[in-house]
């Protein structure tokens, strides 16, 4: 079987998309499957193209395995909504062209660059295959709550458009229960919808001694860590967050903010504003060397905006950090904040509510005892959300869409 998979995300880069689809793209080749990827040059989230890499009309490369094909996008930075769309939309186009001239069975798109997925329905139609529609982000809605775009006639007519991509789509895979009611909710077919949820690598992510070296290098020894590792986005709040570290007194309390993003230097002013001398941050880092990082932490931090529409997300690095034993500080309310207290893998506050999250905060580091139960917590959490398990489940869920 040949698998046709279109994501504007990939690896080097290191956020969830890209992981997710390399992954899962890695395991599928293991159990037989020939995946072939259609990405552009990589870029997140500066809008610099990396280091050996050019933003060219084509170019491939194999990737243990993956055949990664990149084409060229007008590349910008994640910011701006206009560029970002003209970003998107130049992917999708670029996308298309090449996908004509490909062999394969099915086609893959995943969102939330919504775009990625106007691709595969005009090849499934031309080509005359089976499209899955993998729903990672309820893209126009997610705009609108972050106050990128207001309600109106172009929202209106894309949500349109989204609507009549779930209804073509061979398949929806949703990566959350909550996306997968909302679209039922909004009258797409239940029986074609699977959740597939993220996961942790095993593999990779496991409880190792925190590296002495890096606790020197920083000066966190004897600290108690809280560890923010990824996207500084604009739905992650941590403009909120670091108002909160304000008003913590506990020296022995230590915040390391890991990434880049649209509001990077935002909250590095904000923290520089108010003087804080317990939050260092730190560029982006590869994802091989994101272990040996969450390793020096005791928690893992996980915020979002207080949105009704993010009630439907949950944060990858859950499982990541339980695959760690470091329990979650969680910012988040609905599937996720539900997951977290199932297993007992960490402990959550009410978005933006500083007391609630400065209250859990002295709890995790002044009550040992639950601390331990908290990890004992991340070791079901990780067993439950082996991303091996879950990559054989959604590959058998592909076969059962390929003709013959």
């Amino acid at each position: 079987m040949k698998i046709l998979f279109i994501t504007d995300n990939f690896p080097p880069e290191v956020n969830a998309p890209a992981t997710r689809t390399y992954e899962h793209a890695q395991e599928w080749i293991k159990l037989g499957a020939e995946v072939t990827v259609i990405t552009c040059a990589p870029n997140f989230p500066h809008g610099n193209v990396y280091k050996g890499y050019k933003n060219k009309l084509y170019q491939k490369e194999m990737m243990e395995g993956v055949e990664v094909i990149r084409v060229w996008s007008y590349i910008t930075a994640n910011s701006g909504f206009v560029k970002r769309v003209i970003d998107y939309v130049s992917f999708g186009f670029s996308a298309f062209w090449v996908g004509l001239f490909l062999k394969y069975d099915i086609v893959i798109a995943t969102s939330p660059q919504f775009f990625t997925t106007w691709a595969a329905w005009g090849l499934s139609k031309i080509r005359r295959k089976p499209w899955i529609f993998e729903l990672r982000d309820l893209w126009p809605e997610s705009i609108k709550t972050v106050g990128a775009m207001k309600q109106g006639l172009i929202i209106e007519r894309l949500e349109k458009i989204e609507l009549a991509l779930y209804c073509d789509a061979t398949r929806v895979i949703a990566v959350t229960d909550a996306f997968k009611a909302n679209l039922v909710s909004r009258g797409i077919d239940a029986t074609k919808i699977d959740v597939i949820t993220n996961g942790s690598n095993v593999s990779l992510f496991y409880p190792r001694p925190k590296d002495q070296e890096l606790l020197e290098q920083y000066n966190l020894k004897d600290k108690f860590i809280i560890g923010y590792i990824g996207t500084h986005g604009m739905a992650h709040n941590l403009d909120f967050i670091v108002r909160a570290i304000a008003h913590i007194k506990d020296e022995h309390i230590h915040f390391l903010f890991i990434g880049d993003g649209a509001m990077k230097q935002k909250i590095v002013e904000l923290a520089n504003s108010l003087e804080l001398k317990n939050i260092t941050f730190l560029d982006s880092i590869t994802k091989e060397e994101v272990p040996r990082y969450l390793a020096i932490c005791d928690i893992s931090l996980a915020p979002l905006k207080k949105e009704d529409n993010f009630k439907m997300v949950i944060p990858s690095k859950i499982f990541e950090a339980s695959a760690m034993q470091k329990p979650t500080l969680l910012g988040v309310q609905g599937q996720a904040q539900e997951i977290i207290e199932k297993y007992n893998a960490g402990l959550c506050f009410e978005p933006e509510n500083e007391a609630d999250f400065i209250h859990k905060v002295m709890q995790l580091k002044n009550d040992p005892v639950k601390y331990q139960e908290l990890q004992k917590g991340c070791v079901k959490l990780a067993e439950a959300y082996d991303r091996k398990k879950l990559a054989t489940q959604m590959l058998a869920i592909i076969k059962n869409e390929c003709p013959g």
